[in-house]
């Protein structure tokens, strides 16, 4: 099993320059076909880790869901966003990613010196920032977002399983699956259906 990276290192550097107060940011569900796209804003206690703590595609449902509970309950601050089906629509799944992480960071009851965002790209995001490719490996605040972000989202399309059970929304969270692109071609699409993402059905 490969050694997790100290998910430290980059904070510390940051704290050595004189930033007090860092938050990680992260999206969750910007491939999917169906749903909101989620993201998530945290502000962890320096040196705060758990051993379960990494990027949220390397860390079980079970182990997730525990995590997402003790971040939010020790963390100094967290939010967790989303843009709408509409709105991804409208104006293209990259700027909603980044519309839904702005809305995490303003939501935050701590305004960051320093937001770190997971990813290449920042624009429209407000609060001074600094990206990190591959951040959800590499920063405990980004992978804590990952966390939040991921579970917020996960349980929002099991919810919406219940609304519009005929798709397995809860199995495959609306991603682009065998057994979705079966269903849509069965029923058609629902509401909360990427109007953008299903050009070629």
């Amino acid at each position: 099993m490969t050694p997790r990276p100290d998910l430290w290192q980059l904070e510390r550097e940051l704290f050595s320059q004189g930033y007090a107060t860092l938050c990680g940011v992260d999206e969750a569900g910007a491939g999917p076909l169906a749903g909101r796209v989620y993201a998530a804003a945290v502000i962890l206690p320096p040196g705060w880790d758990h051993p379960y703590l990494n990027d949220s595609k390397h860390v079980t449902e079970k182990r997730r869901a525990l995590l997402y509970d003790l971040i939010t309950q020790q963390a100094r601050a967290w939010s967790v966003a989303w843009a709408e089906v509409e709105e991804i629509d409208q104006i293209n799944i990259l700027a909603a990613r980044m519309l839904a992480m702005e809305r995490a960071i303003q939501g935050l009851s701590i305004p960051p010196d320093l937001a770190l965002i997971d990813g290449n790209r920042s624009a429209g995001i407000t609060a001074p920032n600094q990206t990190v490719v591959g951040g959800d490996g590499k920063s405990a605040s980004i992978a804590a977002a990952s966390i939040l972000a991921k579970v917020s989202r996960d349980r929002y399309m099991v919810e919406m399983d219940g609304v519009y059970p005929q798709y397995g929304f809860a199995q495959h969270k609306g991603y682009p699956t065998k057994l979705h692109y079966q269903r849509l071609r069965q029923y058609g699409p629902c509401p909360i259906h990427r109007r953008s993402f299903l050009k070629k059905l």
